[in-house]
């Protein structure tokens, strides 16, 4: 029987159940395509993004001999490596120290939310002649192979600073993480398009596949277009990939293991991270709200609710899922080619206001790295006694992202172009720190 084509758009080939644009597959190497692109110490990102901006004073950065008003609630505690101090909210932070490395002096100019977040995710100021692309979206992007998993995934998602931030920045837009859309702390997380929308049979996705190729073959020859819509193909591989469907089911771990990670949504995030780096996924950002403590800091902080007979606040929950994290990938011969960064948008004031929280603070700031081959158990730079400024070797959020992106292989140098052929490079204002690249 003859068949006849009909005049469908390609839009009409992702209504296969409310499949989304996911961008291109799994990264297995990063292009390298500028001279002097280093060879990669890592092969995967674990991005800790503490939303809402997290004080340094209360975690990587203590002043236990400053003024009651800036020392702040909370004591001091000696790390697993001599002369280095964590808050006493971190005891399994500071038992992991000797894998670990604090930026204490990092600064930026930019305390608004949405314009920190872009500066430290991107590693450019904001301005509106161009909006750059987060680290994530950048490595997708360069991404070489295909898999089952998208390149970057989000988990839960990645609705940072206000909300307003775009991940794909002047790339394409598939190059945006695949955001899960659930909280893998809930008993019914899901994650979100896993499986095909009811009444898609494998044999109609199936068909739906292959039409799309026969199509594309079609106007290839007429259009020299590309041979195959990437959402599609994302779609399809994700579905029908039973690998990549493992890859998000937290019921094969433990429970012990879920227990060690702990059972606030950072923890089963960070235990999805590291089943995601396990499959060969090369960036996974991990957004966990709520750091925007600017009154009762020390509920916020410590307690998590009133009246708690064991703290379950912001820092302890981040210490329970940051130790169990980097203990695990370092069990398992993962760590030295995982790196791992925690952050934020800014830091907190160097004094406690009236609400008895810290307000915006980005002229100085702490953010912690492990894993991915840097040396451990060190500080680079310090701020000043007050924990104000910085007292010595200042770091931008250009030279972090910088930095970031030679551990991962990826020169700096390296050109990306905007929609009209404009060439802008990955990172053009930073200096990867010695400390960490060698």
């Amino acid at each position: 029987m003859t068949q006849h084509c009909v005049p469908l758009g390609r839009r009409d080939f992702l209504q296969v159940g409310g499949i989304s644009a996911w961008g291109l597959g799994l990264n297995a190497s990063f292009a390298q395509s500028a001279k002097g692109a280093a060879p990669a110490k890592a092969k995967s990102c674990i991005l800790i993004w503490l939303d809402g901006g997290p004080s340094h004073l209360e975690s990587f950065d203590p002043k236990p001999n400053a003024p009651n008003e800036v020392r702040g609630p909370f004591g001091a505690m000696s790390t697993s490596v001599p002369g280095i101090q964590l808050s006493e909210l971190l005891p399994r932070t500071a038992a992991t120290m000797q894998h670990s490395a604090i930026i204490r002096s990092m600064t930026s100019p930019l305390g608004e939310h949405n314009f920190g977040t872009h500066y430290l995710l991107t590693g450019y100021k904001p301005t509106p002649a161009l909006n750059y692309p987060a680290i994530g979206s950048v490595v997708s992007h360069l991404a070489s192979h295909r898999g089952a998993i998208p390149p970057h995934v989000a988990v839960p998602d990645l609705q940072v600073g206000g909300g307003k931030f775009i991940a794909s920045g002047y790339l394409p837009a598939r190059v945006a993480p695949f955001e899960v859309g659930g909280d893998p702390s809930k008993p019914d997380f899901r994650v979100r398009d896993l499986e095909p929308f009811p009444g898609i049979v494998d044999e109609r996705l199936e068909r739906r596949h292959a039409y799309l190729h026969a199509l594309n073959s079609i106007q290839d020859k007429a259009e020299s277009i590309s041979p195959a819509d990437p959402a599609f193909e994302q779609a399809y591989r994700l579905m029908t990939s039973s690998s990549g469907k493992r890859a998000f089911d937290l019921s094969a771990e433990s429970q012990e293991t879920r227990r060690r990670y702990g059972t606030k949504s950072i923890g089963q995030c960070c235990l999805l991270a590291r089943r995601l780096v396990e499959a060969g996924v090369p960036f996974v950002t991990v957004n966990n709200r709520g750091w925007d403590t600017h009154d009762d800091l020390v509920t916020r902080l410590k307690d998590g609710y009133t009246g708690a007979k064991q703290p379950v606040g912001l820092i302890p929950s981040l210490d329970r899922a940051y130790s169990s994290l980097i203990t695990d990938l370092h069990d398992r011969g993962l760590l030295d080619e995982t790196l791992v960064v925690v952050m934020g948008e800014f830091g907190r004031t160097p004094k406690l206001n009236t609400l008895g929280g810290r307000d915006h603070w980005p002229r100085v700031f702490s953010v912690m790295l492990a894993g991915g081959g840097i040396p451990g158990g060190q500080v680079i730079g310090a701020s000043d006694d007050m924990g104000e400024s910085p007292r010595d070797r200042p770091v931008t959020p250009a030279d972090l992202a910088a930095t970031i992106y030679k551990l991962l292989g990826i020169d700096p140098a390296t050109n990306l172009q905007t929609a009209d052929g404009r060439p802008v490079k990955v990172s053009l204002h930073g200096t990867p720190l010695s400390e960490l690249v060698g």
